[in-house]
């Protein structure tokens, strides 16, 4: 049992701590508002991309291929988004009902998901799969739920066509694209080592600066949305998909990125989408720093279980 326990701890606590840290950076103003926005922007758009091209590039994908896999993240990411969007209509204000729904489904999936999966197994293994499965079908239904959520805002054939391509110029999906290409041709790697630096740059510097962007005093203004949010992203969502995942016969690296897309922290780009089509960001703002906390005792938890399980 403690065995499990410990296991789970290294898997987990150094992604919080290096949270931790860029908060306290942040108080300590070795971090500002502007640097913080310029590693959100390189890990996203550079050391991400590489690491996930870097980890696809240099494996058998034939092996490690499963378009069942990336079936089974798609229907459960969409039938979570639908059930987000039922439960929703608990709440009056049209406006907090969108941020709440984008707040239960749209996991930071890319940056969690390569850091535990590689604390754990020593690569990425299926997050990449993940990745294709659920990452664009956040961002479409993002726009879409963004979109339709304000009282003047209509679906057009020029939103639709600026989402798809926002989609395919995603760094992470052009990232895991080439990757795929790259590990069909059948040579060495060009500047391994390169690569190597720029890849192990984005989990650290990707931590630090999400727990850099945290702002206390923002987060808790409407209670109920935001915990029963919270709740749905954490807990929920989890319970749900999981022992189904598990009747599928998935273990290990592929029970793992299922556990990181159901049960890992809203990601920040929902509060900062949210903000940008006209939002408050109040129940964004609380949701993604709410999780990021609790996600430290949660996946912590959901790992001990499936690990005392012997599934991972």
């Amino acid at each position: 049992m403690l065995d499990n326990l410990i296991f789970c701890l290294n898997a987990t606590v150094p992604i919080f701590l290096l949270m931790v840290l860029g908060y306290l950076f942040k108080v300590l103003k070795i971090f500002n508002e502007s640097l913080t926005k310029g590693i959100n922007a390189f890990v996203f758009k550079i050391a991400l991309p590489v690491l996930v091209y870097k980890e696809l590039a240099t494996s058998e994908v034939e092996a490690l291929w499963d378009g069942g896999f990336i079936i089974f993240c798609f229907v459960a990411t969409m039938a979570s988004i639908l059930i987000g969007w039922a439960v929703s209509f608990i709440f009056k204000d049209k406006l907090v009902r969108t941020e709440f729904i984008q707040g239960t489904y749209r996991s930071s999936a890319a940056l969690l998901g390569v850091g535990i999966a590689t604390n754990l197994y020593g690569s990425a293994g299926m997050t990449p799969l993940m990745i294709i499965g659920a990452v664009p079908l956040y961002n479409v239904a993002a726009v879409i739920l963004l979109t339709t959520g304000t009282n003047e805002g209509k679906i057009t054939p020029a939103l639709m066509k600026k989402t798809f391509i926002g989609v395919l110029t995603n760094p992470i999906i052009i990232g895991i694209t080439l990757g795929l290409l790259r590990s069909l041709i059948p040579a060495s790697i060009i500047l391994p080592k390169t690569l190597n630096y720029v890849s192990d740059l984005a989990t650290p510097l990707g931590l630090m600066a999400l727990g850099a962007s945290f702002k206390f005093d923002e987060a808790i203004k409407k209670v109920a949305p935001t915990l029963l949010a919270t709740f749905f992203k954490l807990i929920v969502f989890c319970g749900l998909w999981i022992p189904v995942a598990i009747g599928m016969g998935y273990t290990h690296d592929r029970l793992v990125a299922i556990l990181i897309m159901t049960g890992s922290p809203t990601t920040v780009s929902s509060f900062v989408m949210a903000k940008s089509m006209g939002y408050d960001g109040t129940v964004s703002a609380g949701t993604v720093m709410l999780t990021t906390i609790l996600s430290a005792f949660t996946l912590t938890l959901w790992l001990y279980i499936l690990r005392t399980l012997g599934l991972i």
